[in-house]
């Protein structure tokens, strides 16, 4: 079986993403230091697959520690990073910890590549690279604008680091970038574990729906959208996980060309923020609790993708819908209060 390294294998997307290798005959190893994670959602992975990951707590950001892990695995046949800070809000608070972490993690791993000769590579980016676009639908082509936070930056720069030096890595590459992925494994063993409040729109309806939190805050209700709250592009983490298998794959038939690929992951429908807190409401009958708040610095008013080159070269069929997505987070916070009793 072909080795891949996950970086950030006990994160939501990439404890997902672990357990769609493994069902498609991958081999994987992790590397997450868990200052943004649980090691344990790697057991809710071996529950599922049946298979033990092994994880290096490594730092990326100090390269002999992560060369150290290619020199003990010199069979690696890929890499998927995942590993970043990924909090919007945050990143507009700290904006140096999140160039520092993001940009120095990836340079280190793709000296890694270079040097023990990884022949594929998918970088996780983000829609946040179209910054604050003149379009709502964006395709890959689709101009950036400004980023609209340090995040968003971060993926920007990444995405032209990544872009700049395969060919001289002999490394190609694939670029996703992802829309809002929310959900969980339908076997509710994974599902997204926020450290600290939640960031992120479905943990906090969640988490505010069974009492972690007394309220939640709809960040602007103002905006120029069809009814004031921001449009998103949501789709389900497991259709998330599976384009990287199929990205993977994509790649292996170019074995011999230098290719760098960019694809767009998203559903290509656009729901707000409050269409999300009504479909919850709806799909698991309950009544949230949340009011309207200011807006939030370095979010993005509208954006959603066209998905047609995922598609038509992936062949990337994403197949959860906004019910599937919202009752499966549900389903997965129940199950979390349960392991708590």
């Amino acid at each position: 079986m072909k080795l891949i390294l996950v970086t950030g294998g006990c994160g939501y997307i990439g404890s997902h993403t672990i357990v769609d290798l493994i069902e498609n005959g991958y081999d994987v190893i992790s590397i997450d230091n868990n200052s943004r994670s649980n090691e344990s959602i790697l057991l809710g992975v071996e529950k599922i697959t049946g298979k033990k990951v092994k994880n290096y707590k490594v730092d990326l950001c100090i390269y002999d520690d992560v060369y150290a892990v290619f020199q003990e695995n010199p069979t690696i046949q890929g890499i998927i990073h995942f590993a970043a800070y990924k909090a919007v809000g945050e990143s507009v608070d700290k904006p140096m910890m999140y160039l520092e972490n993001n940009i120095s993690s990836l340079i280190n791993i793709l000296k890694c590549a270079q040097e023990m000769k990884v022949p594929h590579f998918v970088f996780s980016s983000s829609c946040t690279v179209y910054g604050n676009p003149d379009v709502m639908q964006v395709t890959e082509s689709t101009p950036q604008k400004k980023a609209a936070s340090p995040y968003g930056l971060t993926k920007q720069i990444g995405e032209s680091i990544v872009e700049n030096i395969v060919d001289k890595c002999n490394t190609n590459a694939v670029l996703l970038r992802y829309f809002n992925p929310v959900g969980a494994h339908p076997s509710i063993a994974i599902g997204e574990l926020p450290i600290g409040k939640p960031q992120n729109l479905v943990p906090a309806i969640t988490q505010t729906a069974i009492g972690k939190l007394p309220q939640m805050i709809v960040f602007g209700a103002d905006y120029d959208t069809k009814d004031g709250s921001c449009i998103r592009d949501f789709i389900h983490v497991s259709d998330i996980a599976h384009a990287h298998t199929l990205a993977l794959q994509f790649l292996e038939l170019k074995k011999d060309e230098n290719t760098c690929e960019i694809f767009n992951l998203g559903t290509g429908d656009g729901y707000s923020v409050l269409e999300v807190i009504k479909a919850f409401e709806k799909e698991n009958n309950i009544k949230l609790n949340y009011i309207i708040g200011p807006k939030r610095d370095g979010d993005v008013i509208a954006i959603y993708a066209n998905n047609n080159k995922a598609k038509d070269l992936l062949k990337w069929i994403p197949s959860l819908t906004i019910k599937d997505m919202v009752k499966t987070a549900w389903l997965w916070e129940l199950s979390l209060q349960n392991q708590s009793q």
